[in-house]
Order: structure tokens, then C-alpha cells, then sequence
């Protein structure tokens, strides 16, 4: 790499700097491939380490980093695309489904989600955990409460716990008529199990999207999945729908 020197801009200098690096990744780096030391990076642009820690953070931020320790800063994978809002309807664990099945147990659950499930607020529901990952790295975490009305078939099931357990209810819940279902984005804050999970810190910045799916008249089933936001992107399609797409630019890179 040769040495670059920063216009006089009157935009802060880190940020400035950030933008010259956002076109050194499109150009120059590929996905996974791990930048040059702090230390040739300040020398190359002619800058400060402080004002390239600045700028390095402002990226990762936006989900054009990643630091992995051990490895160093790497160019992060394009964004995670799912839709939201969609006309095509299905339950979670049918054909095309990206998440993956972790855990099952019965468990009462938080007051908001009884409401919703319209059940007693002590009355324990079927709580299956799914995890999403890209490019080896986690983006998202799923908790979907089932009610064991919607499973009526489970019990002569022999899949105790674990992965197992949570399959058999996806596979149960496919017996239903889905009649409609609808989502729900807002951006959140990363709880601490949620954090280590999608391993980020407490308090990063996350999307949680809720779908609840309706079948026999009444909620089946409800949905809260925990999205990593330096992962998704947000576009409002003709349809009026909301969906998190892969960056273009970045899927080109």
C-alpha cells in the first residue's frame, strides 16, 4: 500500500477518514480478509492512531468491521437479509428456513408474551431457541413461544430435550392452517444473555422483530427474534412491506 494524505475537509478528521476507508474496503479488501496494523494504517493516510482508532470504531459500528481477538480487524460479511411484512406466509421451520434449532424447554413466560398468547400469566408455554448464523459469526437469536395447545401431538413424540425437542415442535406446528401472520421491527437494546449469544456487548444496539402467527382464529405461536443492527439493513419495498436486504455494495465486494 502506498501513502495517502487526507484532504482539508471541514468535516471532522476521523470521520473524513472513514469515508476514504469505506472506498479502500470496496476497492481494495475482500470479505474475511484482515486489515494492515494500526500502526501502517495511521502511516498510510498520514494520520494519528487516535484518529484511526476513531474512524476503525465508526466502522465496526456500522457493520463494516469486525475485531475478532486473536485474529484482528477483518472486513465483515454482507448483511443478513430476512423479510419482514411479507405476503408469503409460513411457520417457522418450513422449507427455506435459515435458522437453526438449539433448545426446547416449558417454561412460564414474561407477562407481555402471556398477553399476547392470550394464556394464563403462570401457565408455561413451549419456549424453543433457534440461533441464525452468517460467514461462521452469529446475527441473530430467536425465542419462539409455543403453546402446548398448538402441539396437542407432541407429548407422543420421543424427543425429550435439546435440538431434538425444538425440531419436533417446528414439526408439529406445520399440522396447523396458518391463516396470517404480522411482524413487528424496533430497535432495542442487547440484553446479557442475548449480548453473549450474538456475541456483542450489553447494551449494543439490536432489532427485534415479533411476528405473531395465527392459526385457528387464535396466536399459534410468537415469535421474538434479536438481530444484530450492524447486520441488517432496513428498505421499505412498493409493497408498503419492510425488509432487511443484503448491502448491494458490500455483496459486490
Amino acid at each position: 500500500m502506498g501513502t495517502t494524505q487526507l484532504e482539508a475537509v471541514p468535516e471532522p478528521k476521523y470521520w473524513h477518514l472513514r469515508t476514504v476507508l469505506t472506498e479502500a474496503l470496496d476497492s481494495e479488501f475482500a470479505v474475511g480478509e484482515i486489515l494492515p496494523n494500526e500502526r501502517d494504517l495511521a502511516a498510510r493516510f498520514g494520520v494519528a492512531r487516535a484518529t484511526l482508532r476513531q474512524a476503525l470504531e465508526q466502522l465496526e459500528l456500522e457493520g463494516r468491521l469486525q475485531r475478532r481477538r486473536g485474529v484482528g480487524t477483518t472486513v465483515a460479511p454482507p448483511r443478513v437479509g430476512v423479510a419482514v411484512g411479507t405476503e408469503q406466509h409460513a411457520w417457522p421451520g418450513a422449507t427455506g428456513d435459515v435458522w437453526q434449532a438449539v433448545d426446547c424447554v416449558l417454561a412460564v413466560p414474561p407477562a407481555s408474551v402471556a398477553a399476547v398468547l392470550e394464556s394464563a400469566a403462570d401457565a408455561p408455554v413451549l419456549t424453543v431457541r433457534r440461533s441464525r448464523v452468517s460467514h461462521g459469526q452469529p446475527v441473530a437469536a430467536e425465542l419462539l413461544y409455543v403453546p402446548e395447545a398448538s402441539v396437542a401431538d407432541l407429548s407422543g413424540i420421543d424427543a425429550p430435550s435439546g435440538a431434538a425437542r425444538a425440531r419436533a415442535v417446528l414439526r408439529e406446528l406445520q399440522r396447523l392452517e396458518l391463516e396470517s401472520q404480522d411482524s413487528a421491527v424496533e430497535l432495542g437494546s442487547a440484553r446479557a444473555d442475548d449480548a453473549k449469544e450474538l456475541d456483542r456487548l450489553p447494551g449494543a444496539p439490536v432489532l427485534v422483530v415479533t411476528t405473531r402467527f395465527l392459526a385457528d382464529g387464535r396466536t399459534a405461536a410468537l415469535s421474538v427474534a434479536t438481530y444484530r443492527a450492524d447486520t441488517c439493513r432496513l428498505t421499505f419495498g412498493d409493497a408498503g412491506g419492510v425488509e432487511i436486504h443484503q448491502d448491494p455494495e458490500r455483496a459486490a465486494s
